[in-house]
């Protein structure tokens, strides 16, 4: 088992800060800077990406696959009653000559063994997929 613990502040009328590590990340808490700074519900879908990511580079060691680099879009729907998120599609490029990437593979174990992946698919529908493009 492993325990996760991270802090937070904001100040009275002004925007917040999560401290992780030696991190801070700032986001979005007034109207003055919700185009600028992320809410809540994007950072969110940031740790669904994160865990996405991390997986990837720990699946490319044990599946002994290279690549070059990887983009990932993920979206997802608010919904009201009670206001929730529901609906997370992702889709994940990997920019690889490799052979030995098996897609298929690596989507299995990411939705098996992502840890957030696995948090996040108890409480809303989660789909997407993952192609490759040849290295430029």
């Amino acid at each position: 088992m492993m325990n996760y613990q991270i802090k937070a502040s904001s100040t009275y009328n002004n925007d917040a800060e999560i401290h992780i590590k030696q991190s801070d990340i700032d986001f979005g808490t007034t109207a003055k800077t919700s185009e600028v700074l992320p809410n809540p519900a994007e950072l969110f879908l940031g740790s669904f990406a994160a865990c996405m990511l991390k997986n990837v580079e720990r699946f490319s060691e044990m599946m002994k696959f290279t690549y070059n680099r990887t983009t990932l879009e993920v979206k997802a729907e608010r919904l009201d009653n009670p206001p929730r998120m529901d609906n997370i599609v992702y889709n994940l490029t990997i920019f690889s000559d490799d052979i030995k990437l098996n897609t298929l593979l690596l989507k299995k174990n990411i939705e098996k063994y992502g840890t957030i992946y696995n948090t996040v698919k108890l409480s809303c529908t989660v789909s997407g997929s993952i192609k490759t493009n040849t290295i430029i």
